[in-house]
């Protein structure tokens, strides 16, 4: 399978409507991390199973070290949920290749099984969690929130759940364009010629892929028919508005790509940081081609450091972890179930991108489907 740049793995893939949840402990790592109680976090599918979260931190605590990859402190606030998680408890996180993709973290799973070095826990794009489920590289554990994330955002059987999200937006530097974008249709105006970007190529980019099929659905096509997207970027492309220049911080801030086709969640961040530098960074989330993307949670089911893995889930699903996400404007899988619980802090929400309805997501076969088709199409009718 091909390697992706940080954080861009291609893409969502299945969210299966789960079932009755059935968790079961079978193929549980060998390691004999305990609590109080005795009882193996390595085959605990659940904090009660290990005599609750303060028995499954104690045990987590006598581990001390918890390892992952690629898990960049930039990206939907994960430095700060590290820091916070340290704190809290008193574990070392020891993050490898902070810029690698969901592929590198399979990889190391499967490369150094027994071995201390394997990951605890898994950042990964959805598809790439419904194949290591599948292979049986993941542990099925229910986080104490686990009802409240909704049943397309969760494996039926607990080995992998969404945590957070976003919509493909555009971002707009707002002193180099007159009247910003709304919608893909507002694209098409010869007032935004040279000033469209995406941030690479959708065969390789998880966020350009969504652009393309964000733009397919806004003009006809849909989860089986990504066509009119390509045909849309290159109607963009022979009208002069599509810059090849891939999109970054640093070629908004030369004003090389003044408006940016990315996650509302990375695009939302730019307005922080821009600020500060003079840039006045507007995002809004297309009117008329909405994609959502979220990224799943998973433990490696040969976890060296089971009950810090376990541990970890369980922070990144409180209120506290799933507020975090908020802060670093990503959409938290349990934001519905927090609004109802009064625990969502909305000062955050409020900050998030406009949006409105329920996001839809593409199947697996689906998915897959689009990629297959864009792989031979895109440079054909849009890179050369």
């Amino acid at each position: 399978m091909t390697v992706f740049p940080p954080r861009t793995a291609v893409l969502t893939g299945v969210l299966t409507g789960a079932a009755a949840l059935a968790l079961s402990a079978c193929g549980a790592g060998s390691d004999t991390s305990t609590g109080p109680d005795g009882k193996s976090a390595a085959t605990a599918t659940t904090a009660k199973a290990v005599g609750g979260i303060g028995a499954l931190a104690k045990a987590a605590k006598k581990e001390g070290t918890l390892h992952a990859v690629a898990l960049p402190r930039d990206w939907a606030n994960y430095g700060a949920l590290i820091d916070g998680f340290e704190k809290k408890y008193g574990i070392k996180v020891q993050v490898e290749n902070p810029n690698g993709a969901s592929q590198d973290e399979i990889n190391a799973v499967t490369s150094r099984k027994g071995k201390d070095s394997a990951p605890d826990v898994l950042d990964l794009g959805s598809s790439f969690a419904q194949n290591a489920a599948q292979e049986g590289l993941l542990a099925p554990y229910m986080v104490t929130g686990y009802a409240g994330i909704p049943d397309a955002q969760k494996d039926s059987i607990a080995r992998w759940a969404n945590d957070y999200g976003g919509y493909i937006s555009f971002g707009c530097d707002a002193k180099r364009v007159q009247t910003c974008p709304t919608s893909f249709k507002d694209l098409l105006k010869p007032q935004y010629k040279g000033q469209v970007a995406l941030n690479g190529s959708p065969t390789k980019s998880g966020s350009a892929f969504g652009a393309v099929y964000a733009a397919a659905l806004a003009n006809g096509g849909s989860f089986d028919y990504i066509q009119p997207g390509i045909d849309f970027f290159a109607e963009l492309k022979k009208n002069g508005n599509y810059t090849p220049v891939e999109s970054t911080p640093a070629t908004i801030e030369k004003g090389q790509t003044p408006i940016s086709i990315d996650w509302d969640y990375l695009n939302a961040g730019y307005t922080d940081k821009f600020k500060s530098k003079g840039l006045d960074w507007k995002v809004a989330v297309p009117t008329d081609g909405k994609f959502s993307q979220y990224y799943s949670q998973a433990i490696n089911i040969d976890a060296p450091h089971p009950a810090a893995a376990r541990l970890w889930q369980e922070y990144l699903f409180s209120p506290e972890g799933q507020n975090l996400r908020l802060k670093g404007y990503a959409r938290p899988a349990l934001m519905n179930a927090m609004r109802k619980a009064g625990t969502l802090d909305k000062t955050a929400a409020a900050k998030l991108p406009k949006v409105s309805g329920t996001p839809k997501f593409p199947t697996e076969s689906q998915q897959s489907s689009a990629q297959s088709f864009i792989a031979p199409n895109w440079d054909d009718a849009v890179s050369r």
